[in-house]
């Protein structure tokens, strides 16, 4: 049985390839896909590219741009569907800015509705997103260990290891990690 991992420049040179393929079936110029993501014109070229990485911040208002859930964007960069996803063929994808680390356990699939994240933010780290990529997506984020300040639509949810905070996303929203201890934690979206 094939259980390979594909290197992060594979990664990164894949997702650069989805972004450029999406833009240009929508029909959108660079400066159109700016626009509506708020994201310079330059930043995207070199996404595009495949000269930079992409952070979950970028990701986030590209997402939302095309209405996609970042874990559909990256289940649309990998090869095909497996029933058994083995732990070591798991991707995971880390925030270059920030380190966050965002694995998928269970990742979005046709004619599957959820999908599983692990996630790990490091201390003293804050990761914003503009939208929802798609109004009323449902989270259950379940806390594994550390302290997460999480916000959405204006309200803060202070939350621990073993606290679950259940929600549907319509707007902007704010994962948060104090100075002195980072997060890790599931989510499921369904």
């Amino acid at each position: 049985m094939k259980r390979n991992v594909a290197p992060m420049d594979m990664i990164d040179q894949r997702i650069a390839d989805r972004l450029a393929d999406l833009r240009a079936e929508k029909g959108w110029s660079l400066d159109e896909l700016a626009r509506r993501c708020d994201v310079s014109r330059a930043s995207l070229s070199r996404l595009e590219n495949a000269e930079v990485s992409p952070t979950a911040n970028v990701l986030g208002k590209l997402c939302a741009a095309y209405g996609l859930t970042m874990s559909r964007l990256m289940q649309m960069v990998e090869d095909e569907f497996s029933p058994a996803i083995f732990r070591d063929i798991q991707r995971e994808w880390v925030d270059p800015e920030t380190g966050y680390k965002r694995r998928s356990v269970s990742p979005p699939a046709r004619g599957l509705a959820g999908e599983v994240l692990d996630c790990e933010i490091p201390p003293g780290t804050r990761i914003e997103y503009a939208a929802s990529p798609r109004q009323g997506l449902e989270h259950h984020l379940v806390m594994l260990a550390g302290e997460l300040r999480v916000t959405v639509d204006d309200e803060i949810y202070d939350l621990e290891p073993g606290d679950c905070l259940r929600y549907q996303l319509c707007g902007p929203n704010c994962f948060e990690t104090p100075a002195e201890c980072g997060a890790h934690y599931h989510l499921f979206i369904v």
